[in-house]
């Protein structure tokens, strides 16, 4: 979540396999929520420059984000371990111990959010709730859960940086990492090699997954196996290679703004209700689908995992909490099957449909198709 100087989309899953077992200095691993060094993800090919206008845009879209990729790369085949070839005890993952900055992160925005009991405001409030819905469902549920992971729909390359950029700012790491975890958890769902699975522990699923440090050649195995599409796109790298300085640039921006239009007092309030205290909310709220949403609920389908709908999560997590919906059919836009399950991420991207910034939504349950 060694350094390598090109990638090879196709010959990723072979090549890997015959990779060295060399263990890597802690100042050279990468951390998973995109907060290592350049050696963290692979580099990606030059490409030659295409047109900008709108139908090649669109071409290229359909091209590369038609799902087919995500999907293949979702298949059991592609998620075998390699067990003591990068150095990292599969059966210990704290052997190598933590993974110190994104401890220090987690801790850090959980200290932060401390400060929103001293400085309440309506804007504060009000900022809070308008970015939890902006950087959780938009930014995570919808792009990259929905989009860059699955290709529930497609969009335009702008679009889908765009919102990259957005899942960025929710404090969960860069699309990078994130969609290898999550494409592996559905590639090995509760069972060995699962990230997150709650038969590891609770709280284990919750957030102290991605605590250990797991060594660079283990970050960049995961990303020549699970998310090479998005290793290939230079403005992907660059998202993750800035991962933390949006969060300072968006905070001071916040800070200024306030400060300029109510005050030092409501400028503060912004900054640790709109920044600290969303990120955690998001953070958790994101964090129970791991956790909860494969402990407790209900099943519309028979899924060959734990995977359930729980109503709380679904509401809370914009649509995200009904897991064994999307458990049982992983490519489908929309997650609530129900009447009464709320699904508020779907209807952003009908939004975005409606107004033609999305198309090929995924809507219908495949004929003759069973659940995962």
């Amino acid at each position: 979540m060694a350094t390598i100087d090109a990638f090879d989309a196709a010959g990723s899953f072979e090549n890997d396999k015959q990779a060295g077992s060399g263990r890597s200095s802690s100042h050279d691993r990468p951390s998973p929520i995109g907060l290592g060094p350049r050696s963290a993800i692979l580099a990606p090919p030059k490409r030659k420059k295409k047109r900008s206008d709108s139908k090649s845009l669109r071409r290229a879209a359909d091209e590369s984000d038609t799902g087919l990729a995500s999907e293949a790369l979702l298949a059991p085949e592609h998620g075998e371990d390699l067990p003591g070839e990068d150095g990292y005890d599969h059966k210990n993952p704290w052997a190598r111990g933590k993974d110190w900055p994104i401890v220090i992160w987690i801790a850090f925005v959980h200290i932060g959010a401390l400060g929103a009991l001293y400085f309440i405001s309506w804007q504060g409030i009000l900022t809070f709730a308008l970015l939890s819905w902006v950087t959780g469902s938009l930014g995570v549920c919808m792009g990259y859960h929905r989009l860059l992971t699955h290709g529930s729909f497609q969009t335009y390359r702008p679009i889908r940086w765009f919102f990259a950029w957005l899942g960025g700012m929710s404090g969960e790491g860069s699309a990078i990492t994130w969609v290898g975890n999550h494409r592996k958890h559905h590639a090995h769902s509760d069972k060995d090699g699962d990230p997150h699975s709650p038969r590891d522990g609770g709280l284990w699923s919750h957030m102290l997954w991605f605590m250990p440090n797991h060594g660079a050649k283990w970050h960049a195995d995961l990303t020549a196996r699970y998310a090479p599409d998005l290793a290939k796109d230079p403005m992907m790298v660059f998202l993750h290679k800035t991962f933390l300085v949006w969060h300072w640039v968006f905070g001071v921006a916040l800070f200024f703004a306030g400060q300029a239009l109510w005050g030092t007092d409501v400028a503060w309030s912004l900054v640790f209700w709109g920044v600290f205290l969303r990120t955690v909310f998001v953070l958790h709220v994101t964090w129970f689908v791991n956790s909860a949403t494969h402990l407790w609920g209900y099943k519309n389908y028979e899924t060959s995992d734990d995977s359930t709908n729980l109503w709380w999560v679904g509401l809370l997590a914009f649509g995200e909490g009904w897991h064994n919906n999307h458990h049982a059919y992983q490519r489908m836009a929309k997650h609530g099957h129900k009447w009464w399950e709320v699904d508020i991420t779907y209807w952003a991207i009908c939004a975005l449909e409606k107004v033609g910034l999305a198309w090929n939504v995924v809507r219908k349950i495949p004929k003759n198709e069973k659940p995962a």
